[in-house]
């Protein structure tokens, strides 16, 4: 096994990567169980990177995976607009390592393993 399955089959878990990464976009932390964070990180990096990268082909490539969700900004941008916009530029001269995984502890209800996984300031 390469990847985490998470106990899902392959269109449950695409959806699940879709709104977490689309979630991270636009809050640019979230808060969810350690095996889901390190499951979607390298998702995010390679966002981050098409982001980078920031030409057409690279816009289609991320809108083909992110949310169409609007983002909580001033301006009213959607998830899209902010990563390319915002994100990109502010990673411009740093060659990787844009997010961080921080364990919380157990969930009170089921004790799962719960982490935040947020965009590096």
């Amino acid at each position: 096994m390469a990847y985490a399955k998470l106990g899902r089959d392959s269109a449950a878990r695409k959806a699940l990567f879709r709104d977490l990464t689309t979630d991270l976009i636009i809050s640019e932390r979230i808060q969810t169980t350690h095996s889901k964070a390190k499951a979607v990180q390298p998702i995010i990096e390679k966002m981050i990177t098409l982001a980078k990268r920031g030409d057409l082909h690279a816009r289609r490539q991320a809108a083909a995976f992110v949310r169409n969700e609007v983002a909580d900004t001033e301006a009213g941008k959607n998830a899209v607009q902010k990563l390319f916009d915002d994100i990109a530029k502010r990673y411009a001269d740093r060659q990787g390592g844009y997010t961080r995984v921080l364990k919380v502890g157990p969930r009170k209800g089921d004790g799962a393993e719960e982490a935040i996984i947020e965009l590096v300031k």
